[in-house]
């Protein structure tokens, strides 16, 4: 194998395919892919590829200098490597790590005015305001938010082909439970997806090798170098602030209650010091927020409290390489992950759904009577959504699906070790097919 399969691979020869296509910027937490991705495409779709690089080869950083027309950038570009080829409609121009290069994001305009070259720009965008770049270039960009690899990614990369993906999927839609051999398979490497996460370097590595042997420190490098990206990147907020929060996740994730309080992040912490330091997390690709929402009605977006929510890793396996060594052979050996209060499960939902295009939101009661882990919608409904890390009741759901103010909800979703069942009040689907449940409320 010599490489991943991933979905931006499709995206990206549909956005050749499209009349008039735009320049596109590919952004995403770094190492999720987007460097990689963009190569293989170019080299399979162009005659000529132009890649710079504004961390490695600071000079192109000047090739702006001069204006933003394009004959002038081209000049610049020779200047710096006579060897270059510029050939119109012919050759892609890779302009990558732009974080270091702010001036490259006005330039879009006027190689979509000109309409010689494709362009596609990459970055981290960790520390960087998108509205500066969304500002120079409105209207002249395509936006596309890269991941870590997703589950179904995951099960590409071990072999797994579309007609089983999709008679995983008739499970579902068709409520037929999965057998003994196929729960017990595709539980296996969920489990194995929940300590690798998505890292493409660090699933290649478990994917060559058929074990986790050095994995572990590729994550945590991975996590080292998230901390020196914010002590590079982060102008103008405290980064010893942003690292304050960064290295608190895990600790409140392992509270009962999960809630992310500043106040408790040191003594005589306030919340208006640490303004902007969760945004600039969540814009770096490093973690996912969900709100709680003020009352359990649609719409979702304008029901939330903003001062009230839980900080999830994008990436668990990140998660579970950032705890202490005990907890992290624990839940790697054992598989064990129900120890750390359902943290571990809650976490991967809430990155699959993000990964799904969901906005995340929860609902907990001030006395901690009703608690609902996520909640989605379909065309009419609201959906609760539990995520059981033991085989214990569903009180909340029951007692949301059974109170008749909650109007907006028809049926609720329980997920967990469990096959496929509905009681005639919510559906019960493993965890493992929850890269499927967008598709199966819109078809359903």
């Amino acid at each position: 194998m010599e490489r991943l399969r991933r979905k931006i691979d499709l995206f990206l020869k549909e956005w050749k395919q499209r009349e008039n296509h735009l320049p596109l910027i590919v952004k995403g937490a770094r190492q999720v892919g987007k460097t990689e991705a963009i190569r293989n495409f170019a080299k399979d779709n162009y005659e000529n590829v132009i890649e710079i690089n504004f961390y490695t080869h600071k000079e192109y950083r000047n090739i702006f200098n001069d204006g933003l027309d394009v004959d002038n950038i081209l000049r610049n570009l020779s200047l710096i490597n006579p060897e270059l080829i510029f050939t119109a409609n012919k050759t892609l121009i890779f302009f990558d790590e732009i974080q270091n290069c702010i001036n490259c994001a006005s330039s879009l305009k006027f190689f979509k005015e000109d309409g010689r070259f494709d362009v596609i720009a990459s970055g981290s965008l960790m520390g960087i305001n998108y509205k500066e770049i969304e500002s120079n270039s409105v209207g002249y960009k395509e936006d596309y938010e890269m991941n870590s690899l997703d589950f179904e990614e995951f099960l590409w990369a071990k072999g797994y082909k579309e007609e089983q993906i999709e008679e995983m999927y008739n499970h579902m839609i068709n409520l037929i439970p999965f057998s003994e051999i196929e729960m017990n398979v595709y539980t296996n490497a969920f489990q194995d997806y929940i300590v690798l996460g998505g890292m493409p370097a660090v699933v290649f590595q478990y994917i060559k090798q058929k074990n986790f042997s050095g994995t572990l420190a590729m994550q945590k490098q991975i996590l080292l170098d998230y901390e020196e990206d914010i002590t590079k990147y982060a102008e103008g907020l405290d980064q010893g602030r942003i690292l304050d929060v960064y290295h608190k996740i895990p600790v409140f994730l392992g509270n009962e209650n999960k809630k992310f309080q500043i106040t408790k992040l040191r003594t005589g912490a306030r919340n208006r010091e640490y303004i902007g330091t969760i945004e600039w997390l969540k814009n770096a690709g490093i973690i996912n927020i969900s709100y709680g929402l003020a009352e359990i009605n649609l719409p979702l977006k304008g029901n939330y409290n903003p001062d009230n929510y839980r900080i999830y890793f994008k990436d668990t396996g990140l998660l579970i390489a950032s705890l202490d060594e005990e907890s992290q052979e624990d839940l790697r050996n054992n598989k064990n992950f129900n120890t750390y209060k359902g943290a571990v499960y809650e976490n991967i939902i809430a990155d699959m759904l993000v990964k799904e295009g969901y906005s995340l939101y929860f609902y907990k009661n001030e006395k901690s009577t009703l608690e609902i882990d996520f909640f989605l919608r379909d065309k009419n409904s609201l959906i609760p959504v539990e995520v059981k890390a033991t085989d214990g009741s569903c009180k909340s759901l029951n007692n949301i699906l059974n109170n008749q103010k909650y109007k907006d909800i028809k049926y609720g979703i329980k997920l967990g070790l469990k096959n496929i069942g509905f009681n005639d009040k919510f559906y019960t689907f493993p965890y493992f097919v929850t890269f499927l449940l967008k598709r199966y409320l819109q078809e359903k």
